[in-house]
């Protein structure tokens, strides 16, 4: 069988597009003459943006090295990606999918596997004939398999707002629902390989303004809030600064990057051991304030500081991209209204662990920087 390219976005006549562009930091008006936007159309505006461009590489073209898979399991996924495109699914569904078959095969194509095999369950997706999938040989057809993955995909309410393992859980209904969610890092750098950044695509929106419009990437991540980055990660004034400045005004409201589970609630300590979080501090006081810490999927931790008053979540608690975690204040160690912004990867919370977050966001999808 050959495999079909994903069709390319034509814009109607009938389109009027006003653009105001500074690639991905700009802001994109889309102006329909019926107010609507379709998917195709969407994957045009993302091109022209470079916020994601959309549709996979030829499965039959020489596919490109990425650690751990072999050109065999990345055409399987370049596969997985046409299907969402021909479908006019957007990019997260793609990372849905790809995610889900790196964790039920390693993106390898299984034929029964005897006694090793989960009951009948084949192909891509581990899809069981005996649960209604297809046939054997159907479901061991990867074009077969992945638009009835995303036909399931579709029948879930909210899913594009879920984190990717509740997502993929949904659909597979796996005795291990925890396991999706180290994939998605993988499987959004393959997405973007494959597709030229699509991962990096926006969602609906008909202002468009790649994910610094606060729209979920893809990827997953949005940004915590809008605002100028003020003091940078470590740089030569503030060689110690861990994270990154954004300053706003006071009470904006502070969102999750991404879904996880809030792993620390807390008014921190100050240089004196007080914890008085509930009155603006001031440069030297020390501490971070009133804070919350995410841990996402891959053991990347975010933390989030110098709120205005007591956060919103509670530890322990499952937070989705762009749940309302707090308001901007200037508790702790802060000279005025801004958000402490930092990343930490491998779950480590020491300053070895800490990354530039302008640089992690910018590859997320999610760039940081973006004034309203």
């Amino acid at each position: 069988m050959k495999f079909r390219r994903p069709r390319k976005a034509v814009l109607m006549v009938a389109l009027v597009v006003t653009l105001a562009l500074l690639c991905c930091g700009g802001s994109v008006t889309v102006l329909l003459l019926n107010g609507v936007i379709n998917d195709n159309e969407r994957s045009f505006l993302n091109a022209s943006l470079g916020c994601g461009k959309g549709g996979a590489v030829d499965p039959d073209s020489k596919m490109p090295d990425i650690s751990g898979y072999n050109a065999s399991q990345i055409r399987n996924a370049a596969i997985i990606i046409n299907v969402g495109s021909d479908l006019g699914l957007p990019p997260r569904a793609w990372v849905i999918a790809v995610a889900t078959a790196m964790q039920e095969s390693a993106l390898v194509n299984l034929g029964h596997l005897g006694k090793r095999n989960d009951h009948d369950s084949q192909g891509l997706f581990q899809q069981r004939p005996s649960s209604g999938w297809g046939t054997p040989a159907q479901v061991r057809d990867p074009v077969y398999a992945s638009t009835k993955f995303y036909s399931k995909l579709q029948t879930i309410p909210g899913w594009d707002k879920m984190p990717l393992t509740d997502a993929a859980q949904a659909v597979q209904i796996s005795a291990y629902p925890d396991a999706y969610a180290k994939h998605e890092p993988l499987a959004t750098q393959i997405v973007n390989m494959l597709a030229d950044g699509a991962a990096n695509a926006v969602g609906n929106s008909v202002a468009m303004e790649c994910a610094a419009s606060g729209a979920v990437a893809a990827s997953g991540w949005t940004i915590p809030l809008k605002g100028p980055v003020g003091s940078g990660f470590r740089s030569r004034s503030r060689p110690n600064h861990q994270g990154v400045d954004i300053s706003v005004d006071k009470y904006r409201p502070i969102f999750a990057v991404a879904s996880g589970v809030v792993s620390m609630v807390k008014c921190d300590e100050d240089f004196r051991g007080r914890k008085t979080c509930n009155v603006d501090g001031y440069p030297g006081k020390g501490g971070c304030g009133w804070m919350v810490e995410i841990i996402h999927a891959g053991n990347v931790m975010t933390r989030y500081c110098h709120m205005v008053q007591r956060p919103f979540v509670r530890e322990n608690q499952q937070v989705a991209a762009g749940e309302l975690l707090g308001r901007v204040g200037s508790s702790g160690n802060s000279s005025g209204p801004h958000l402490h912004f930092e990343v930490h990867l491998g779950n480590d919370r020491s300053s070895a662990g800490a990354t530039d977050p302008v640089r992690f966001m910018q590859q997320q999808g999610a760039p940081l920087g973006n004034e309203e």
